[in-house]
């Protein structure tokens, strides 16, 4: 991974799980990789476990000023690894606390007080999209594909990555994206405000590098002021959201629908999935 250029002149810190691996340099910047390529860097429970305090430990690093997001060789994320996902939604306590750890994750990333760059080369799918929404920006390569895949798998997506979906490309696009869980190519997910800028493949590591320094030499008090009052601005209604998705949570412990979607995935055919019984009976 030394020949990345997001990488060059960087020490590896401690991580606390493996598939993540920070990296600090003298610029400034901070690199979060998330590697576990033989995976397509699917993110498993662990890691989002770490994520949070990985996180803090990068806030308080002195001289920080901005974190970058990726993937390694040439991949973002494809999500939660659903091989171990399929075995969690066999507990229904399982299921609400894997979803509780991973919406910790993501608020920890877009709670991180200095800003953030997702850089997304490949596949940036599902929790791997929701990783990528946390970030403040995200700059993708051509040949990027984004979308957010929970209705292909039967999975209740959570309230606040709704939530902070509809945030960046409106409710509309939102569904677009929720309802179907199609992927989108770079140019579209530009259109819809899933990318900030797209670039070649061969040279996104280095346009993302030169807008993270960019960002370390500005105010990191102006920085962080607009950080906060841009992401206390009342878009999308969490609160709302949660209240909204309630019944259906309740419903996904007791229906088929996950454990059939998931079981599709991993048999490779298509779902087969019973009417939403949605009446909604408590």
């Amino acid at each position: 991974m030394t020949d990345q250029p997001l990488l060059a002149d960087r020490t590896e810190l401690p991580s606390p799980a493996e598939g993540l691996r920070p990296y600090a340099g003298e610029d400034g910047v901070a690199v979060l990789v998330l590697d576990r390529p033989h995976r397509r860097n699917a993110v498993t429970r662990a890691m989002w476990q770490a994520l949070p305090g990985l996180l803090a430990g990068l806030a308080g690093r002195p001289g920080l000023r901005a974190l970058l997001l990726t993937g390694a060789e040439g991949t973002f994320s494809a999500g939660a690894d659903i091989a171990e996902l399929s075995g969690i939604y066999g507990d229904p306590a399982a299921a609400e606390a894997y979803h509780a750890q991973n919406v910790a994750a993501e608020q920890a990333l877009a709670d991180f007080p200095l800003p953030t760059l997702a850089v997304v080369h490949g596949s940036c799918v599902g929790g791997g999209c929701q990783l990528a929404l946390a970030c403040d920006l995200r700059f993708g390569a051509a040949d990027a594909r984004l979308g957010i895949t929970p209705a292909k798998l039967g999975v209740v997506y959570p309230a606040v990555p709704t939530a902070r979906l509809a945030r960046v490309v409106g409710p509309a696009r939102a569904k677009y994206l929720l309802f179907s869980g199609e992927l989108v190519d770079a140019r579209r997910a530009e259109l819809f405000g899933l990318l900030d800028e797209v670039h070649p493949a061969e040279r996104l590591d280095a346009r993302a590098l030169e807008f993270a320094r960019l960002l370390a030499r500005r105010s990191p008090q102006t920085t962080g002021a607009a950080k906060a009052a841009l992401n206390a601005v009342p878009a999308g209604e969490p609160g709302a959201a949660a209240a909204a998705l309630a019944p259906w949570e309740r419903l996904a412990r007791r229906a088929p629908h996950a454990p059939e979607g998931l079981a599709a995935f991993l048999e490779r055919r298509e779902p087969r999935f019973p009417d939403a019984a949605l009446g909604l009976t408590e």
